[in-house]
This record gives C-alpha cells, structure tokens and sequence, in this order.
C-alpha cells in the first residue's frame, strides 16, 4: 500500500529540543494524514489532558498523495484535543505547505509541552530551530508571514501561523497557511496559542520517494479540462440553489431561505474574482482570490460556508461586507464558520440582524476578547443561556449550511460526526441535494436505509484525509481510482477508515461523551432509530461508546490482503 514516508519529529517546546522515531509501522497501516494523526493522538495525548494545557499535543502530517503531481493533492491535516468541542479532532487545510512539509522528509511532526515565551518554530530537514517571537505578539496572519518572508526567505506556503485569536485561545481559532488558507474548525489554533507558538515554517530538500502510479496523469488532465463552475465561482456557486431548496440557514437558523440570497451568490463572487486561485499542484483551480476595486478590500473568498455564516445567517446581502468578514477572520486567525454562527447568536440576542459594522466590530472584539468579544470567544456552545438564544452546535461545533432540517441524512451525519457539526465530516449533502446529473443522488427527506451509508461516507473520508487527497476530487477520483493511486483494495481502505472513526469516538468516551453528545437542536422523524442502526452498523454499543476491540490495533494492512 502507498504511504506516507518518514519518521515522527517530536519538538518539545518546554526543554527546546527535538527527536525522531521511526513510526514505519503505523505509516504502513494508516496511510498518512488524518489516520496517522489520530492513531498518535489516541495514543499520545491523555485521555483527560486540558486542551489548553502542555500534555495537548498537535500532530501535522501529509499523505502519499503529496508525493505526486496530481490535481486535488494540495492538503494536509492536523490533529489535536480540541478546545471547542473537548475531543479529538482533525482540521486539514489546502495551499501550498503540503509539499513543503514533506520536503522535510519527516513523516510526521509533533508539537508537545509549552514553551515560556512566544515562540517561532523552524522545522527543516537537519532539525529544528527556536526563535524569540516576543516583537510579534499580537500580529496577525500577514505581518507575521511577512516577517519570516524578510528575515528568513521563506515565503508563506512554508508557514503555519496564528492571529491574535489564537493567542488569546478563542476557542475557534484557526492555523492559517499560504495566508489565507486555515485549518479552520475546532479551534486547533488556540492550541498552538496556548503553548506560545507564533508560527512553525518547513523547509527542506529531503523528499522521500513514492511511487504514484500513471494514472495521477489522466486525473490531473480531466481536472485541468473540466468546465466545472467550481472553477469560476468556488463553493459559492451553491448559494442561490440551498436557498431555493430551504437549506441555506438564515437569521440564526431560524429560517431555511435568505430572500437576498442573490446578492451574496456566487455571481457576486465571481463579479468580484480577479484572477486565478489553486492549491499546490492542482490543475481545478477553485480558489476565489477576490476584490473590490471601490473600496481596495482583497480577500480570498469567501466560500460558501463563509457566505452562509456571515451573510445569509447573519442577514448580510452584500457580498463586500460578507468579503469583508472574511478578510477580517483570515487576518485574526478565526473560523469564518464559528465566528460567523456567534456572531450571528450575538445579532440575534440585539435583534441587529444586517448590521455589517456590529458584525467587523464584533469580530475584532472576539479575536482580542474585549468586552462582549470575551464572551462569545467561548462559542455558542458555552454562552448561548447568556445570550438567550438557542444551541446551535453539536459536540460543542457551530452548524455549517447544507441544512439538516432539509437534508436529513447530512442532519444524521451531523449528529454521528465525532468533530460536532461538520460538513465535511460524511459530506452526506453531496447525495441529497436533487442535482439531476448525480446517479448517486437519494431523496433527502427521511432516514430510512442512511445509516449504513453515512458509515461508508465517515470511512470513505478518512480515507481521503490520510491520502491526503480534497474532497472536491469526488467526480474526478472513483472508488477504483482511489484503490489505484493507493495500491490498496477498496473495503480494506473503508476498514482502516471505521479504524480511524472508532479511535475518535473511544477517545472522547474516555473523555465523557456517549450517546447523549450525538444530538441535535431539531427533531427529525426516526432519529433515534437511525442512531441506533449506525451504532450497530459500526459494531458499537448502543449507548454510543465503542467496545476496546473495536479500537485498530495497527497491523500492516497490503494490497494482496
């Protein structure tokens, strides 16, 4: 099976020191990325660790996948015990850093302990480096890659940074690389805050050698010749059409359809788009780098879930102030997802709904946690009684569009994703959304005969974050492709999956969560049912906790098997 090469680089902040160790065997296993991370985190990082405290440990690693010149392979993950939703979570980010990173030639790196003052951490194939980064408190994403830039030459595809959220460990802070790109959801940002982590480059001329297979060729030719509108409008694309289907969340949730939809749809982005946008190799070429030429705001973006949370949620129906918000979370080091669905709790508590100067105020004040930004650094999870507005979150994770009130089996993935409520986690919308040129597509209302596919899409997705391989790579990349690229047969990639999902969820049982934790602020017809038939699907108890056998036990996994 193709994997990830290298060993584990663990940097310990508090002693500024390094190591390495050989983690061959859990590479062969679990591919690279977020399987990879997981199983180190699982094992690694205490079952009752405080996520702000030195026994939290991050883990970044990239698959085999970033090994190749193929479209759709410009990622990589992080893992680490959340802040937000107090569990074990893996975010993963696009640009330009994958391959970067594994010119370092480590397979994976761990970031452990907590260092006295704030830190610059350089990574390179002959070790690693500590560097004062006291002069830069408080700087945010492009002063600080812009430091690095000067004093060091490396661009910000070779950097991991955090804003002023992160080091005031907002609990949905985000790492930022490639500038404007995030490992966005679950606050992993404030992790490296808490241990005075300014920025981490990588850098290097040590790039293992995998062998990919010709056929990265025929996908990498089909994304560069496809006519997708993802390539001239990027998620937003899907606006105006979640609208009409009632699925786009509007004035904190309370409504399913925005009627200014149009004027945050993906037109306007487009409108707005001035170039050309891509991650590492990728011939897709998604990205929205955006402006608006009366006002002198560049941002990148926003996407969809950007223009749901800060535009259609927040009752914003001008596409610059939603661009704006944008800017604003990518400079601050800030999920545009979390801090748009706060701050629209905190809209909906003033009854100040399209207010686009409360709104970038606001998000100023969460970043440096004053006033009322303290409060809703939190997440709405922890202060919505105070806000008296109801919880939309789940496991402690603010909602995401793609409505599960509309889309049932994505509201079911909701509930069963052991990140909270994320998109991404099943990305069950994919197949509920009546698109009639999807041969795939089920009827979204209802759960009946969802359970077992939302454990196929959990399974299927870890997969692809280990490889590390985009999402958006589904038309391009089949279930015989992906056996392919990875010399692996397919059930046995969906096994070490449900592996990977299973190490999650025993991981927060440990730390208190069971059935009670996978629910949702709406009721949907028979969910208890469908709970209960993906937990016997899974092989799980009942009560949402997994039995110790079910946790992989890591053993080589070839093609042959």
């Amino acid at each position: 099976m193709n994997h990830a090469r290298g060993p584990l680089l663990t940097i310990d902040l508090e002693n500024r020191s390094w190591e390495t160790e050989s983690i061959d065997d859990v590479l062969e296993h679990y591919v690279g990325g977020r399987a990879v991370g997981t199983k180190l985190a699982h094992d690694r990082i205490p079952f009752d660790a405080d996520p702000f405290g030195p026994e939290n440990r991050l883990f970044f690693a990239t698959g085999p996948l970033q090994h190749s010149t193929m479209s759709f392979t410009g990622r990589m993950s992080a893992t680490g015990l959340s802040p937000l939703t107090d569990g074990l979570l893996s975010s993963n980010a696009g640009g330009f850093l994958s391959r970067n990173f594994t010119a370092t030639g480590y397979g994976a790196v761990e970031v452990a302990g907590e260092s006295d003052d704030l830190v610059i951490v350089h990574v390179t194939d002959n070790g690693v480096e500590f560097e004062d980064a006291s002069a830069l408190e408080g700087a945010e994403t492009s002063e600080i890659c812009e430091y690095i830039e000067d004093e060091h030459g490396l661009e910000a595809e070779h950097t991991v940074t955090i804003g002023p959220a992160g080091e005031n460990r907002v609990r949905f802070a985000s790492i930022m690389t490639s500038r404007e790109r995030a490992f966005g959801r679950g606050g992993l940002g404030a992790v490296l805050g808490s241990k005075k982590v300014k920025a981490i480059t990588f850098d290097g001329d040590s790039t293992h050698d995998v062998e990919i297979p010709p056929l990265q060729m025929d996908v990498h030719r089909e994304a560069a010749q496809s006519d997708h509108i993802m390539k001239r409008q990027g998620t937003s694309s899907m606006t105006e059409f979640a609208s009409t289907v009632e699925a786009l969340p509007t004035r904190y949730f309370s409504e399913l359809s925005f009627e200014g939809a149009e004027g945050i749809s993906g037109d306007r982005v487009e409108e707005k788009k001035y170039k050309k946008g891509t991650c590492s190799a990728c011939a897709f070429a998604c990205k929205l780098p955006t402006r608006d030429d009366e006002s002198g705001l560049e941002t990148e973006g926003p996407e969809y879930e950007t223009v749901m949370a800060f535009g259609s949620n927040a009752g914003v129906d001008d596409i610059v102030d939603v661009m704006q918000s944008n800017k604003l979370c990518d400079e601050l080091g800030m999920d545009t997802i979390s801090a748009g669905d706060v701050v629209s709790a905190y809209l909906a508590s003033e009854d100040a709904f399209g207010d686009a100067d409360l709104i970038h105020e606001t998000v100023e004040r969460i970043a440096h946690r004053e006033g009322i930004g303290d409060t809703l650094a939190e997440g709405v999870d922890r202060i919505h009684d105070e806000l008296g507005v109801d919880n939309w979150s789940v496991k402690g994770l603010e909602f995401p569009a793609h409505d599960g009130r509309t889309l049932n089996g994505q509201g079911l993935s909701f509930a069963t994703s052991n990140r909270g409520a994320d998109h991404m986690y099943a990305e069950f919308y994919s197949l509920e959304y009546p698109l009639v040129d999807q041969d795939q597509a089920i009827d979204k209302e209802g759960l009946e005969g969802k359970p077992s596919k939302v454990v196929e899409k959990e399974n299927l997705n870890v997969v692809k974050d280990s490889a590390v391989l985009c999402k958006f790579s589904r038309d391009f990349v089949d279930a015989d492709r992906l056996e392919t690229l990875l010399d692996a047969d397919y059930d046995d990639l969906l096994a070490i999956g449900g592996e990977v999902v299973a190490m999650e969820r025993h991981f927060n049982n440990r730390r208190g969560m069971d059935r009670a934790d996978d629910r949702l602020p709406y009721d949907l017809p028979g969910f208890d049912d469908a709970l209960s038939a993906y937990y016997a699907e899974r092989g799980w108890n009942d009560d949402g906790t997994v039995p110790t056998e079910a946790v992989g036990a890591g053993e080589p996994v070839s093609s042959d098997d």
